[in-house]
């Protein structure tokens, strides 16, 4: 299967033509307008015919974006908007949740496939996302996520984290039902403050990673632990994560308080991170006392962006736009430069894919600009803008996304 995409500027640069073959990027030369034939170059609709052309025109040619840090299943997009009801605190907002997850006015089978699909028509291929394991729930979220990852298989690759949003200590049968979780299908072991939520970090991470070693599994642990408690809470994983020789295998997702004790610890924690090949992902909070990316990026930790919920019982935020996002990132890191600002860019289509796969491509500088160059993986998003950084401050919606060389929506629908 073939596809070629005429008139469009990669990362921003010359006017090219780019065809797409077997899933990858085969070939990019110089735009040559004089070679498109009446009739042969179609807006999008064709895609997926061998051979088939779409015009680009003039269009940016970027990655498409990776969300690394989502909750499918909790969701209420394309539902009237609620007040929200939460109560401050990891605990009390799941107890919100609980309470009212049931009752929407859609199936969560339902509202997680929509979201899914507004996520995909947006720019985004690569997802990793939580799927809640609690004594309430039990395995039937994680089973709407695992239906909605199969429902688009054809147009996004999703990864599922079997993650205890209540903890695995405090109520019996929780690290069974993790488990059950893992055997049906879910690719990640999920963990969440280790101290503040089980208070008792060694039991709590044995178990995840216990778990993890038994399934040949990734990690991924929730922190929103403040300072020296969060540094202790990390370096048990780290501890963990060297003795069972995990490198490449284990993310911290939130950690904002890392870079907040001081800067010799800051120092430690991301040339151990480096080390170790421990990835982070963030939803770009505005918080002070965060590992500073561009150090992060610099020393080669992978650093991956996401979403987080949508518009659900924690949260009024969240719109499956990670376009929206890559603005947030720059807009909380204090970014102005272009240079910065496309790099959030970078991070939030390259960055979380390494996040997926850590023998990708990775960042290693604020300038790097890969993912569309001959051999890279076809997961493109066509999109207006006059630059990167023009695109991430007008967010424009004439998009096309292409998932393994096909196109899987454009202006914002699915095809």
């Amino acid at each position: 299967m073939s596809l070629t995409i005429r008139n469009v500027r990669p990362w921003g640069g010359a006017a090219s033509d780019v065809v797409l073959r077997d899933g990858q990027i085969a070939e990019i030369r110089p735009y040559d307008a004089a070679g498109a034939v009446d009739g042969a170059v179609d807006r999008a609709a064709d895609g997926a015919a061998d051979g088939a052309v779409v015009d680009g025109r003039g269009r940016l040619l970027v990655p498409s974006f990776s969300d690394v840090h989502v909750h499918l299943d909790s969701t209420r997009i394309g539902l009237p908007f609620r007040p929200h009801t939460g109560a401050p605190g990891v605990w009390a907002m799941m107890l919100n949740d609980r309470d009212n997850w049931r009752t929407a006015e859609a199936s969560i089978a339902e509202r997680v496939r929509n979201t899914l699909g507004a996520m995909i028509a947006r720019g985004t291929t690569r997802v990793r996302s939580y799927a809640q394991i609690d004594v309430d729930c039990r395995l039937e979220r994680f089973e709407a996520v695992l239906a909605a990852k199969e429902h688009f298989k054809d147009a996004a690759d999703v990864e599922i984290i079997a993650f205890p949003q209540a903890g695995l200590l405090r109520e019996e049968g929780s690290a069974e039902l993790i488990e059950e979780a893992l055997k049906a299908g879910a690719t990640v072991v999920g963990g969440i403050d280790p101290c503040m939520l089980d208070r008792d970090p060694v039991r709590h991470l044995d178990i995840v990673f216990g778990l993890a070693e038994k399934y040949q599994v990734a990690v991924d642990v929730h922190l929103h632990e403040p300072g020296e408690l969060a540094v202790f809470s990390t370096d048990l994983i780290l501890e963990r994560t060297r003795a069972l020789g995990m490198q490449g295998k284990v993310t911290l997702s939130h950690a904002y308080q890392l870079g907040s004790v001081n800067e010799a610890t800051t120092r430690r924690l991301i040339q151990e991170f480096a080390e170790l090949d421990v990835s982070m992902a963030s939803i770009a909070p505005s918080a002070s006392g965060q590992l500073p990316l561009k150090e992060l990026t610099e020393a080669g930790v992978r650093f991956g962006l996401g979403e987080d919920g949508q518009r659900d019982y924690w949260s009024p935020y969240g719109n499956c736009d990670m376009l929206d996002r890559t603005w947030q990132l720059a807009f909380t890191n204090g970014y102005r430069k272009d240079e910065l600002i496309e790099h959030c860019l970078a991070v939030a289509t390259v960055g979380g894919a390494s996040v997926l796969d850590p023998e990708s491509t990775r960042l290693k500088s604020v300038a790097d600009r890969p993912g569309v160059a001959v051999g890279d993986p076809a997961e493109l998003l066509l999109v207006d803008g006059e630059t990167p950084t023009s695109a991430v401050m007008d967010r424009g919606t004439d998009r096309t996304v292409i998932h393994a060389g096909q196109v899987v929506a454009d202006g914002l629908a699915l095809l």
